[in-house]
């Protein structure tokens, strides 16, 4: 263990600091808050719950998480919210708070990456590759990357999950993911949905393909050099059903 530490030429004296600095394993869920109100709050923390039993073999506190959210948030009522579970002498919640989040302005620009994430179901702490797949297609003039196996198969998103709509159905990828909360929201739409094994080349077909996270639901007008149909119908269809779902109080 580290006794000391310093950042940028400064000590860091509070035990806390030194480990959050250190923390390497560990789960998260972030959300957007608004007017101290969460779509899916429950989702979240079922999904703090089930990867705390995973990977530290052992529930979760939801009052703590939610004192947690609380106390990040202060006087607050928007915001962009993470809650993280972290290795230490025990598990530990690390709540942070930053400017809310709104959707990209679309269509968005993607482009195709080969990596599959360990474990992809679980949010995990640390994401330098995602990070670094994310920063790389942004510098290169793309929103997002998709996920790809070798052989071209659709995942996910490197901080999405991505879907679309083709022959009046609402179509997900069917491969190893991370089941985004605003994912499981939109399943719970009254269309038709299925989930299937969807490659890059697929996608030209489809009527509208979107990505989503907490930031909401955005509309993808290129895939690797591409152009994709556009349907703002579909589109806004899918972005009134999501705001209008009711957020859970966080107090």
């Amino acid at each position: 263990m580290t006794d000391r530490a310093v950042i940028e030429g400064r000590p860091v004296d509070d035990a806390q600091a030194r480990w959050a600095l250190q923390a390497r394993y560990g789960h998260f869920t972030a959300m957007q808050v608004r007017n101290r109100r969460v779509r899916g709050l429950e989702l979240h923390l079922d999904r703090l719950r089930n990867a705390n039993r995973e990977l530290f073999g052992a529930g979760l506190d939801d009052a703590a998480v939610l004192e947690s959210i609380r106390t990040v948030l202060g006087d607050e009522r928007d915001a962009a919210v993470r809650v993280y579970v972290l290795e230490g002498d025990r598990p530990c919640v690390v709540a942070t708070a930053g400017p809310p989040r709104d959707p990209l302005p679309g269509p968005l620009r993607v482009r195709p990456v080969v990596y599959q994430r360990y474990l992809p179901h679980i949010k995990q702490a640390g994401g330098f590759q995602q990070a670094h797949i994310v920063r790389t297609a942004n510098r290169d003039g793309f929103d997002e990357a998709l996920l790809t196996s070798e052989d071209g198969l659709i995942s996910e998103g490197a901080i999405t999950n991505v879907g679309g709509f083709a022959g009046g159905r609402l179509v997900w990828p069917d491969a190893p993911m991370l089941t985004g909360i605003t994912m499981s929201l939109l399943r719970r739409m009254d269309v038709p949905q299925e989930r299937r094994p969807l490659k890059v080349a697929d996608l030209s077909g489809f009527d509208q393909v979107f990505l989503c996270n907490s930031w909401g639901v955005m509309p993808v007008g290129e895939v690797d050099g591409v152009a994709l149909r556009q349907d703002a119908a579909l589109t806004e269809g899918l972005s009134a059903f999501y705001d209008g779902i009711a957020g859970e109080p966080v107090d």
